[in-house]
């Protein structure tokens, strides 16, 4: 047993949706052993124990971003990034900068473009990519990474012609003469991503460490990771070599589901740093991609409703198969006919599901049949949201479902139907900024402000419920909420201050709030600057 260390503070939540407490928070062999008044805080503590003051204003157990993808952010921080251009020539200009600042021969990833944002007819194509980046092997993402535009190199090596036709959830574009436009959308996209993915992410531990600094100046200390094995792989190894410090709940690939049987995981096992989490499913696509499920047609082309990825029979009979062999399922599910057909889905295997002791969850949940909503709740499944996603994806989702029986981004009506309400980022597709996710699900507005008033203001969220799906919510979900999400005797050692209260911040600057230190198993393992 270590030597005990006793944090203070002047204003400790140690749980968000209850009055602070001045005083201490007593530290030993990472794990909390006493909370508040601080001559209880050094006597549980011992003689021996030092005495660490913490700084900023307030001090809130850890975040825990539900729904990222952190080898995904790693590549993105030193990738080429065209998310603020305005049209294609910007686009194209911002690729070329970046080739020639980054020669060489190896796949480049990256891209985050959306044509949404350019002229009409506007759109990447392989023949543009090959113009700058010659014979590199090249995949660009879409803002919301469910469609690509691929170099010529990039289709040859994963094996796509133009005789090569599309499998089922698959899109593979072609231009006016027929030939491959270079892009690809839903699981064709995947599978390319992939690919690339491999080879970037041999040795993702490395990678991984920078990610892992990145969101403890965020006062992320747990995360829900949705990438591919190598990322497993990645955060084993860190784990291996002592240097994880992040609560990690790793997702399954839905294509190395097989394997993970074989292998004998189970959801919520492993250990204080990693743990096995749920395999991930696709029922639809995106909403900038246009293949978002939707029980009606798109504005201005009502012959779209969306790409199926998985049919109904197909993703009934994988969350039995995953639920009998003890692994939760998490399926995204964007557009309100995808949420239908998951609930469908959940309903029909909820006696495996309950039997097993399981939380199954929808990801992303963005766009709800009125009438699914108390399914959410009858059949226990978690809403895992971003509530970023909902004042990033103004005013695009306005334009593309206009005015339909259909409630958007409804957390505020999840949450009082009873269901658990997680959040998180999907980072990089959005910032990883908790505040940034908290300002949003508060104020439905965003960073700018806009729109005003916010969007659908009945589903503005309280403070106390959108900190707490960034805490005890996401640590419910495998049981974990004894040592995750709380500030409390047992508890991991895992706490964040902020340097302002945001139950003393008006509401339009809680995306300002910064992070000036942040614990993890009682250890500093960030601070900021200057901070006192």
């Amino acid at each position: 047993m270590t030597s005990a260390t006793v944090f203070t503070h002047a204003r400790i939540y140690a749980r968000v949706n209850q009055p602070p407490t001045s005083g201490g928070i007593a530290v030993q062999d990472g794990k909390v052993i006493a909370v508040g008044d601080l001559d209880h805080c050094r006597a549980a503590a011992g003689a021996d124990a030092a005495t660490v003051a913490l700084s900023g204003a307030a001090v809130f157990p850890g975040f825990h971003d539900a729904h990222i993808h952190t080898g995904a952010l790693a590549l993105q921080f030193d990738a080429p990034d065209v998310s603020e251009a305005t049209s294609l020539t910007e686009a194209l200009a911002l690729l070329a900068r970046w080739a020639d600042a980054h020669p060489g021969d190896g796949w480049v990833v990256g891209g985050r473009w959306d044509a949404n944002e350019w002229g009409e007819g506007e759109t990447l194509h392989r023949e543009l990519l090959d113009e700058i980046f010659g014979d590199r092997p090249v995949v660009l993402n879409t803002v919301d990474a469910h469609s690509v535009c691929a170099s010529s190199r990039a289709l040859e090596i994963a094996g796509i012609t133009a005789d090569t036709e599309a499998a089922p959830g698959s899109v593979i574009e072609r231009d006016a003469d027929g030939q491959l436009n270079g892009i690809l959308r839903e699981n064709a996209s995947d599978s390319i991503r992939a690919i690339a993915n491999r080879q970037l992410l041999a040795d993702a531990a490395d990678l991984l460490a920078g990610v892992q600094r990145h969101l403890h100046a965020r006062g992320i200390t747990a995360i829900t990771d949705f990438d591919g094995e190598e990322v497993r792989q990645g955060f084993t190894a860190l784990a291996a070599a002592g240097k994880l410090r992040l609560r990690v709940r790793k997702g399954i690939p839905m294509g190395e589901l097989d394997r993970a049987i074989a292998e004998g995981r189970t959801s919520g096992d492993g250990d204080d740093w990693l743990i096995t989490g749920p395999v991930k499913l696709f029922s639809d696509g995106a909403l900038g991609s246009h293949t978002a499920l939707m029980h009606e047609g798109y504005e201005g082309d009502r012959c779209n409703c969306g790409v199926e990825v998985i049919s109904v029979p197909n993703l009934t009979e994988t969350v039995e198969r995953a639920n009998s062999n003890g692994i939760a399922v998490a399926t995204h599910a964007i557009g309100d006919r995808a949420n239908t057909n998951v609930l469908d889905a959940y309903e029909a295997t909820k006696d495996c599901t309950r039997a097993n002791d399981l939380h199954n969850s929808i990801e992303h949940a963005q766009h709800l049949a009125p009438r699914d909503i108390e399914r959410f709740y009858e059949l226990q499944v978690t809403a895992s949201m971003q509530p970023i996603h909902c004042t990033g994806d103004f005013p695009l989702s306005v334009n593309l479902l206009g005015e339909r029986d259909t409630l958007h981004y409804p957390w505020c009506t999840l949450r009082k139907a009873g269901v658990r309400v997680a959040f998180g980022s999907d980072g990089p597709i959005e910032p990883v900024e908790p505040m940034y996710g908290i300002h949003a699900a508060v104020t439905r507005q965003r960073r700018d402000n806009e729109p005003a008033g916010g969007r659908e203001p009945s589903e503005r969220l309280p403070l106390d419920q959108a900190l707490l799906a960034y805490t005890e919510a996401p640590a419910s979900m495998d049981e974990r909420e004894a040592v995750r999400g709380r500030i409390e005797p047992g508890a991991y050692a895992d706490f964040v201050a902020l340097n302002a209260d945001p139950y003393d911040t008006h509401p339009a600057d809680l995306w300002k709030l910064g992070v000036t230190e942040t614990i993890v198993a009682g250890e500093p393992v960030y601070r900021t600057e200057g901070a006192a």
